[in-house]
């Protein structure tokens, strides 16, 4: 059996000639001299590197279509018809809607144990930030900046290689402090080591008020630096002189040329590696609470378990506020299809790690920070198996594709309204935004009149949002817990023997096996 799919996707605008194929090299049965070539390799051998990426760069984000041994479908969520912990066990108290999905990272209150993380330079991040943020401080989480947004910015000021001013960084954080209210919520700004070069985070805590910074060791999609594609080749030499690795050359006579002559079609903006260390961290923790920092996050991705056990351990020591553990299968604006979906630990196992490796370090004493797991979450019921799976070390659940589609489907409606050209799937609900976009509702109970003022992308994050919060109070309250501290591995049961063994959650058959025999016997 293979979990792979090599050499053609929809991902990539790829297909085979034949409907039999070897799966193990992705080829057809038989390769026909005379086809057009519509495969990876095929289009690789006319068109080079283009096909190592998703297409069309800028319009999709991807995510990875291998299909795990294990995920979170291999586990259910537990339920009960008795008590209730959290709330009086009264049919009257102990109702859904009672149920509490308020937490805390430090001070900073979140109205759902949710955030959105690491929406950097690529274009499809920045042309819908706007919905991601408004909506995500209208309904009370945070949002993360991610990599390269003030050296990839074409207006940015930088003197002596440092970053004086960025308006598209100004822009990202304007565009979630107007909204927020009430304090919920806030803005994470991350770096990696291009920004480090850059300064940015001491720009964003010095001249624009964040209290909350990332460093980035990595993410699930890939294991290497970040990438933009560019398609003007001034822009390729301005990045390629801010120290970006710019390929190809925008300084190569033959490629200036063949640019000209419209052979070389884009260019790729690529992010160094990383060199990480328990030692840099703490380092890097302390100099930016020095400048101002009130709370740190580190940012890790799919990597083998001893790069997991370093970045706890890295996260112990410097006093971390947050770690975010990316697990391999989530989502990207741009990574290479292949690496997407063959490198890296995926979400399931990397958590599975991740509860052994922090519940050591607590056994000791020692600092564990609040956890946040990634890699593909983007309903209720995986923020609940999620919380679960890692409780009492996991407490939130980061996202990144999911919201994007919601800012996504909003912003783009929003102008099938204007135009009168309302796909069906909607216009049965109505003809403009009251009637189509049911957070309308909560938003004018919040705005007043202003709700109006509320672009449809903000309106959808903060739907689907809202749907989230219903959902993950709906299965909180058939487990009977009432506040998220009482979610405890125990909510979950493992459907397959694999599954159990993977993650020591208990086996379906093997489930309260010896409490049951008490209820009968006893």
């Amino acid at each position: 059996m293979s979990f792979s799919k090599p050499n053609f996707s929809e991902a990539t605008l790829t297909r085979l000639r034949l409907k039999d194929y070897s799966p193990f090299s992705g080829m057809c049965v038989t390769c026909l001299d005379g086809c057009p070539g519509y495969c990876e390799i095929a289009k690789s051998g006319v068109r080079g590197r283009e096909y190592i990426y998703p297409k069309p760069y800028g319009k999709v984000t991807s995510a990875s279509e291998k299909d795990y041994p294990i995920d979170f479908s291999h586990f259910n969520i537990n339920g009960t018809c008795v008590g209730a912990l959290g709330v009086e066990p009264d049919p009257d108290k102990a109702t859904f809607p009672a149920v509490d999905i308020e937490t805390r990272i430090g001070d900073i209150k979140l109205r759902g144990p949710w955030f959105t993380t690491g929406l950097g330079s690529t274009f499809i991040a920045r042309d819908n930030w706007e919905g991601v943020a408004i909506g995500s401080a209208l309904f009370g989480t945070m949002v993360g900046v991610g990599e390269n947004v003030c050296g990839v910015d074409p207006d940015a000021e930088i003197k002596n290689g440092k970053v004086v001013r960025s308006p598209e960084m100004e822009r990202r954080i304007r565009l979630f402090k107007e909204w927020q209210r009430d304090n919920y919520g806030g803005v994470i700004v991350q770096e990696n080591v291009e920004d480090s070069r850059l300064g940015t985070l001491e720009y964003v805590i010095e001249q624009l008020g964040i209290e909350f910074v990332e460093i980035k060791w990595g993410q699930g999609a890939k294991d290497i630096g970040g990438e933009i594609k560019l398609s003007d080749i001034k822009r390729a030499k301005q990045l390629k002189d801010r120290g970006y690795i710019v390929f190809p050359d925008p300084d190569d006579p033959i490629i200036q040329d063949l640019y000209q002559k419209g052979g070389i079609k884009e260019f790729e903006r690529h992010s160094r590696l990383g060199m990480a260390s328990v030692e840099g961290f703490v380092k890097r923790a302390e100099e930016l609470r020095r400048r101002g920092a009130k709370y740190i996050s580190l940012k890790t991705g799919a990597y083998r378990p001893k790069d997991l056990a370093l970045a706890l351990r890295a996260a112990s020591e410097g006093k971390a506020d947050l770690l975010i553990v990316d697990g391999a299968g989530g989502g990207t604006g741009m990574s290479p299809w292949r690496m997407m979906n063959e490198w890296g630990i995926p979400t399931v196992y990397l958590e599975a790690l991740t509860y052994k490796y922090a519940k050591m370090l607590a056994e000791k004493g020692k600092h564990v920070p609040t956890i946040a797991i990634a890699g593909g979450f983007t309903l209720e019921d995986h923020i609940f198996k999620g919380l679960a799976l890692g409780a009492p070390y996991v407490k939130l659940v980061a996202m990144g594709r999911a919201t994007l589609t919601a800012a996504m489907v909003g912003k783009n409606l929003g102008e099938w309204i204007k135009k009168g050209t309302i796909p069906k799937e909607y216009a049965e609900y109505g003809n403009d935004i009251e009637e189509i976009f049911v957070a309308v509702a909560e938003i004018k109970k919040i705005l007043g009149d202003d709700w109006k003022k509320v672009p449809p992308a903000a309106l959808s994050v903060y739907g689907y949002f809202d749907r989230l919060a219903v959902g993950l109070k709906q299965f909180m309250a058939g487990a009977r817990k009432f506040k998220l501290e009482y979610i405890t591995r125990d909510d979950i049961v493992a459907l397959t023997k694999e599954a159990a063994e993977v993650t020591g959650i208990p086996y379906v058959m093997d489930l309260d096996h010896e409490e049951s025999m008490k209820i009968l016997f006893d």
